[in-house]
């Protein structure tokens, strides 16, 4: 059951516009359906009481002529009334029963033809099934066809016998039987449902645009924003829900604009004041007679310099300064794994796959994880996939692993993987930090997994689409 609400849920629009315009027309299909049902059901009662009313006026106007005249037009009269869904009998006795089905409206419409005395008149309407009623006795030729074109065509008619007693004390049978009304639908009645669905489709369609368009605008500028390209002030269009989201948008923007630029400023004359007193110092101890404690300080000295600039190369963000390029990223790839020299490090086959990056910063976030993978791992395997909108580049090692709760935690700055993998090498902790900050910068996720069978895969996902 599940399966199937969800089969039909794909069958729904996704998109805004799509599923306005789907919720209106149905709602305007079941609204105008309901009411055609209701007229349709009015009409069907309103033809019936007219079929009703016409043999009632009828009747009453027989009684008439039946009241007036000698008894030797009797059958003259009735000959003339007969026609053939309509029968016309002078008998001693009533046909219909004292406690028929009486229609109030046929009954009244009989009795104001009349008009006084008083006449006692029995009416009984009920429904019949046409295919199991036989030709009624001596019904005249000429209703032969119609009541075999009934059987033939209907499966259900109305009859109705009416009993108005005469004059000189007999009774005027009059029987009839006529087809419920069929459905009184004419193609010109869909003629407005059919406009009114066109009408709704443009207003949809209009509201849509002037809706859909501008979130849609907002979404490309967020996203190119989250990926530290410059979207520029979008432009304030829609309606005001919409466009308040717009300037509230480009005011963060401009915010978080400023607040990179004045961080960059900083960090610049931060890296001048900091590698000015380095750097004398380190003069200062190369004057300095080499001793044991001379060597220690110059070590110091130079870790200190090297903390220093990994920290403002992080913290700067150099992959937000530099302009996209489309490149092979296979290419790059197959660069990087011979870089690396030996075997420790391969590539498995793959078709030329472009891309639009920036390819120097993504070279250093690739270098790195792949850096990690050789030094911690041992060797590093290197897969380049493809799906939808998206490239997969798995690099694997054949190391130890990492335990669960520091998969995520060696992505943060300072966090060295010697701690936990090998504490023979080097480094101040933020290699991972930089290339998880250059692939989100792509619009891209960086994870580590452990394998079942053992080693760590580092898996990078970055978006195909356009930027």
């Amino acid at each position: 059951m599940k399966a199937r609400f969800a089969r039909l849920g794909n069958l729904f629009p996704q998109s805004l516009g799509g599923q306005l315009l789907a919720m209106l027309l149905l709602a305007l299909v079941t609204t105008q359906g309901l009411g055609l049902l209701l007229l349709t059901d009015e009409r069907n009662l309103a033809v019936r009481a007219a079929l009703g009313f016409e043999v009632a006026g009828r009747a009453a106007n027989v009684v008439l002529l039946l009241d007036d005249a000698p008894a030797d037009l009797r059958p003259s009269i009735l000959r003339a009334a007969d026609s053939p869904l309509v029968r016309f009998e002078v008998a001693p006795a009533p046909e219909a029963p004292h406690d028929g089905n009486d229609a109030d409206s046929v009954l009244g419409q009989i009795r104001q033809i009349l008009g006084s005395p008083e006449r006692e008149i029995r009416a009984d309407i009920h429904a019949i099934s046409i295919t199991r009623m036989p030709m009624p006795d001596g019904m005249p030729a000429a209703m032969r066809p119609m009541h075999d074109a009934m059987i033939a065509g209907r499966t259900e008619a109305v009859e109705m016998t009416l009993s108005i007693r005469l004059a000189r004390g007999d009774w005027l049978n009059v029987r009839t039987m006529f087809h419920r009304p069929g459905p009184q639908l004419s193609p010109k009645a869909l003629l407005p449902l059919l406009l009114m669905a066109v009408a709704v489709a443009l207003v949809a369609w209009w509201t849509a645009r002037r809706v859909v368009g501008p979130m849609r605008a907002l979404a490309v500028g967020a996203d190119r924003l989250g990926r530290g390209l410059d979207a520029g002030p979008l432009p304030m269009t829609g309606p005001s829900e919409v466009r308040d989201t717009t300037l509230a948008f480009n005011r963060m923007q401009d915010r978080l604009t400023r607040f990179v630029t004045e961080r960059t400023h900083m960090l610049a004359a931060l890296s001048h004041d900091l590698r000015s007193p380095l750097t004398a110092m380190r003069l200062r101890i190369e004057m300095l007679d080499e001793t044991e404690d001379s060597v220690r300080l110059k070590s110091l000295v130079e870790e200190m310099q090297a903390m220093v600039e990994a920290t403002l190369e992080f913290a700067r963000g150099v992959a937000r300064a530099e302009p996209e390029a489309t490149v092979d990223l296979a290419a790059l790839l197959a660069n990087i794994v011979s870089d690396m020299g030996g075997d420790r490090a391969n590539l498995a086959p793959s078709q030329p796959m472009p891309v639009t990056i920036r390819p120097h910063a993504l070279n250093r976030a690739l270098r790195n994880l792949i850096d990690n993978a050789v030094r911690y791992g041992d060797v590093a395997n290197v897969t380049l996939t493809q799906e939808p909108g998206m490239v997969i580049i798995t690099i694997a090692d054949s190391g130890p692993g990492l335990p669960k709760d520091q998969l995520e935690a060696v992505f943060e700055p300072f966090v060295r993987l010697e701690g936990s993998r090998n504490r023979d090498t080097g480094g101040v902790g933020l290699g991972l930090a930089i290339a998880r900050t250059i692939v989100q910068a792509h619009g891209g996720t960086v994870l580590l997994r452990n394998r079942a069978g053992g080693g760590l895969d580092a898996i990078v996902r970055l978006p195909i689409g356009d930027t």
